[in-house]
């Protein structure tokens, strides 16, 4: 699979509370990018975080904390992140997603690494 220079950056912040259809939320949205064949997907557990609401998650172990905030980015072409967004709208809630034009530099050509 080849991504185009100029792609999309789609990034998706949630906690890993969230759920979809009683599985975790980053794992249902990372699981339905890689059935519609997508480029890929990374999700990113932060150890601090705030949102919305201005609660603070922190993962410090005075305050053990089961709701660390949580980003899936997913990188792919214009036209496939527009064709992904109106499922991921059926997933998340009030989260917050964000899009950016990105220059993709290299993906996948040297299969030893």
């Amino acid at each position: 699979m080849q991504l185009p220079q100029d792609s999309v950056l789609l990034r998706i912040f949630i906690t890993e509370q969230d759920k979809y259809q009683s599985r975790p939320l980053y794992e249902a949205i990372v699981f339905k990018a890689r059935e519609l064949h997508m480029a890929g997907a990374t999700v990113l557990r932060g150890p601090l975080g705030f949102g919305r609401s201005s609660s603070v998650h922190t993962a410090k172990v005075l305050r053990l904390s089961e709701d660390l905030p949580m980003v899936i980015e997913i990188v792919d072409s214009p036209e496939k992140i527009d064709g992904f967004l109106p499922i991921l709208d059926n997933m998340v809630g009030s989260d917050l997603v964000t899009l950016e034009k990105v220059q993709v530099r290299r993906y996948g050509t040297d299969q030893n690494h």
